[in-house]
């Protein structure tokens, strides 16, 4: 392997295995997120934070909290650079943490899931884990360093903890014996299910990467984060060309992990998930940030609103086998909930 590549580049093939160490700059954030961090006055205070925060290890509450959960959610890119996000499920126990720079999953996403082909023997991936029940949520990028018949490895490059803010506390309960439907291929105008369940969704998962080609630095990799808001937050315009999707940016941990990878390579995968049925709608959008001027009004504490286009996508019901309980709304949201909505 030659200096500076990823953990098994050279040995593509599944059931091979890549061993080494990551080469890490000193620099926790690359430029795109120190542009947005500059926007804000922080990128000094950030940069001392993120040499802090992000390890390239995992303490062990963040390896608890992963061997606890029922899901995972992964995000990969593709051959033409486009991220694309999913979730997968097991019991409790399905992930691994055998040291602290190793996750070992003991799933696999199976087709037509888009990130089915992605996972590859030194592919970058993003993984979170969300609690929904606790509002806990870890964060870790990192390179898969082996693949098995029904499992994968990743090794660390980034591990990071984030806040509960806009997370709606919710309980699963499996359906094993829900029976999934053929999915369908996704143009650039959505039809009336998929448009349906974006308006009902209070969450949603944005993939993003630091580029077409994710490199070994620290601060590069792909990155998958949750997004939430009230029933319609996020929203739908159509014109000539097909559907746009715009959503609010609010106040967050202001280290712009996803929207600082956006500012750099504009391409994101959104994961919707309908807690009901299992329904899974990815997109795969091209995105530009609006940082000012009177459309932001529209969503009150919005301080900038994201816009993704979308070029393609995948309809896939009854992909999880998770059903979840009705939501308990985040204190975020709790004011605003008992205003009328806003035209």
């Amino acid at each position: 392997m030659s200096p500076g590549q990823p953990p098994g580049a050279d040995a593509p093939e599944p059931g091979a295995r890549a061993s080494g160490p990551l080469h890490l700059d000193d620099a926790p954030f690359h430029a795109g997120e120190r542009d947005l961090q500059a926007r804000l006055g922080l990128a000094q205070r950030l940069d001392a934070v993120g040499r802090t925060v992000i390890r390239d290890y995992m303490p062990d509450p963040h390896r608890e909290l992963f061997e606890q959960l029922p899901t995972l959610l992964v995000a990969a890119q593709d051959d033409q650079g486009q991220p694309w996000a999913t979730m997968l499920a097991g019991a409790p126990g399905f992930v691994r943490s055998p040291d602290e720079r190793t996750l070992r999953v003991g799933t696999r996403p199976m087709a037509p899931d888009p990130v089915t082909p992605l996972l590859r023997v030194g592919s970058p991936l993003g993984l979170l884990g969300l609690q929904p029940h606790t509002r806990r949520r870890n964060r870790m990028n990192g390179w898969v360093t082996a693949l098995d018949r029904g499992s994968f490895t990743v090794q660390v490059a980034q591990s990071f903890g984030n806040c509960p803010q806009y997370i709606q506390a919710r309980t699963p309960t499996w359906q094993p014996t829900r029976r999934r439907s053929a999915p369908q291929a996704m143009g650039t105008r959505l039809d009336h299910a998929a448009r349906a369940l974006i308006a009902r969704s209070d969450t949603l998962f944005i993939a993003s990467a630091s580029g077409p080609r994710v490199g070994p630095g620290r601060a590069e990799g792909v990155d998958v984060s949750h997004r939430g808001g009230l029933p319609g937050f996020v929203r739908l315009v159509d014109d000539a060309t097909g559907t746009r999707l715009v959503m609010p940016d609010q106040a967050g941990n202001a280290m712009f992990n996803t929207l600082g990878n956006l500012q750099l390579w504009p391409h994101a995968g959104l994961l919707f998930i309908d807690p009901s049925n299992g329904d899974m709608l990815h997109l795969a959008v091209h995105t530009h940030l609006q940082f000012e001027g009177p459309a932001l009004a529209a969503w009150p504490g919005a301080q900038r609103l994201l816009h993704g286009r979308v070029v393609g996508g995948w309809w896939r019901p009854g992909a999880s086998p998770l059903s979840w309980s009705a939501p308990e709304f985040a204190a975020q949201f709790a004011a605003a909930r008992q205003k009328p909505e806003r035209d």
